[in-house]
């Protein structure tokens, strides 16, 4: 076994904990970032390992109760999205799923120890938190199981790309695209494990489970024009009618930072997040049409691969992502010097939340993000600065930002969510500007900045059709939920 190729390079795959005994029992896949079956390098290594060792394998999740704020939008998304992957794993592979609730500092030791595993395999996330449950695990588990960690959602894995925390994009990109070569290579299929899992697992009442989470964080309802899971996402990867690589990517180049052209954008954010689809999977297909569409497909991998890298790596070696004190020291320095400084507006949480400001496009910004669940990209940064400039002080600001952002996005508690906000407010990644009132040397966007990129009137109907809509379906539910009760 020690002599034999390894179907996942070894780069990818870090021992965090190396047990006293041998490889005898079965191997765990404790999955969190990564929910997909294809493309998927844990599943890939964890299968592996179970063949090498003739042992067999199963794939366990934990459900936490609204982790970081997550409410029915996001949790009911992962859920139902999950319950696909357990019906693909066992009509495929034949892989017991189990689903577990409470703490996973509890529930992965307990499962461990019950079904006499050996290794423990998990995906990677540079998030403070669930470092903290992995330690916590590493030190409750049987001294004989070993752990690792497989980055399955990086292109090139964040610990080769980089050994500490870099500066910009520019100074990542070099060694991203020197190692991409290496690693942004074809993924092996998975067949069926060799040896099948002899105990039976508990089914699972998805039904109920997802009730109970909808109707935990209803304050923040489903979304109805993204439908989770693998088959979805690849749909919106590579889809006939609507496929970003097939219908839209020509435009991708020139009109992304156009709000009022959402249609050319990827979409693929959410299943990014989700780990629904692997951004090796994007990259490798993205690649493949080069040729016809050499700059966007440019454009499309430098924001998919360095981008989103690079958010992985100021999350992972910058433990305070989401505080000011993370912030460089020019920024901080700066900040606090123009903390003081006289506000047009001071603007509590509660009115931005509700978009009750003076300003028809921010106000419009935030009303997509709390109906439509997804902001564009552009706003999300004029929509971050304003609120810099609306509240008491950076610290209240980026915390704010941070609580809307995670509250409302599909794809909120993301590292590219939480560098998002830091680089709108602390101007991480950034570089200082010509100083002025309030934002000091961080870089200032206003609304008269958008007006010449788009059609800021243009966007403020257009978002109100979004809500207008919205609220339609809603109401439509209410009265199917009130016509069914009265039937029953």
């Amino acid at each position: 076994m020690a002599n034999a190729i390894p179907v996942v390079q070894s780069g990818r795959i870090r021992v965090v904990r190396q047990g006293s005994g041998p490889l005898v029992g079965p191997v765990v896949y404790w999955m969190f970032r990564d929910q997909r079956i294809r493309d998927n390098w844990a599943l890939i290594h964890a299968v592996d390992q179970a063949n090498k060792a003739n042992v067999p394998v199963a794939i366990a999740f934990n459900l936490f109760d609204q982790f970081l704020g997550a409410k029915a939008r996001q949790l009911g998304f992962m859920l139902r999205g999950l319950e696909k992957l357990q019906g693909n794993l066992q009509s495929t592979l034949q892989i017991p799923f189990f689903l577990f609730q409470g703490e996973a500092i509890d529930t992965i030791p307990n499962f461990l120890k019950e079904c006499g595993a050996s290794l423990l395999v998990t995906d990677f996330s540079p998030l403070r938190d669930v470092r903290s449950w992995k330690e916590k695990i590493c030190e409750r588990v049987d001294e004989s199981v070993t752990v690792h960690e497989v980055d399955a959602h990086n292109i090139v894995p964040l610990w080769v790309a980089s050994a500490k925390l870099e500066y910009s994009a520019r100074t990542l990109r070099g060694k991203i695209n020197k190692l991409l070569p290496e690693y942004l290579i074809e993924l092996p299929a998975i067949e069926p494990p060799k040896i099948k899992w002899s105990s039976s697992n508990p089914p699972i009442d998805w039904p109920k489970i997802i009730a109970d989470v909808v109707r935990k964080g209803a304050e923040v309802p489903e979304l109805e024009w993204c439908e989770p899971g693998e088959d979805a996402a690849f749909e919106v990867l590579m889809g006939s009618k609507k496929g970003f690589l097939t219908t839209r990517l020509k435009t991708y180049s020139t009109d992304r930072n156009n709000p009022l052209k959402p249609q050319a954008l990827s979409g693929l954010s959410p299943y990014l997040h989700f780990g629904q689809i692997s951004a090796q999977r994007c990259a490798l297909e993205a690649n493949k049409v080069r040729k016809n569409y050499t700059q966007a497909v440019d454009t499309f991998l430098e924001e998919m691969i360095v981008r989103r890298e690079l958010s992985d790596n100021f999350c992972y070696y910058e433990p305070q992502y989401d505080s000011l004190l993370g912030a460089w020291e020019w920024a901080r320095k700066t900040l606090m010097e123009h903390a003081s400084d006289k506000r047009e507006h001071i603007y509590t949480r509660e009115q931005l939340e509700k978009a009750q400001t003076a300003d028809p496009l921010w106000n419009a910004s935030q009303l997509e993000m709390v109906h439509y669940g997804k902001m564009h990209g552009f706003m999300r940064m004029y929509w971050a600065k304003k609120i810099l400039e609306w509240t008491n002080g950076p610290e209240e600001a980026l915390a704010i930002t941070i609580y809307l952002n995670d509250k409302y996005h599909i794809d909120g508690r993301d590292p590219s969510g939480y560098v998002g906000c830091m680089w709108s407010i602390c101007g991480v990644h950034d570089q200082g500007w010509r100083e002025r009132p309030v934002f000091g040397k961080i870089r200032y966007m206003n609304y008269a900045g958008c007006k010449r990129k788009f059609n800021v009137e243009g966007y403020i109907s257009y978002v109100k059709r979004l809500v207008g809509e919205s609220k339609k379906r809603k109401a439509e539910v209410i009265l199917d939920k009130k016509a069914k009760e009265l039937r029953n």
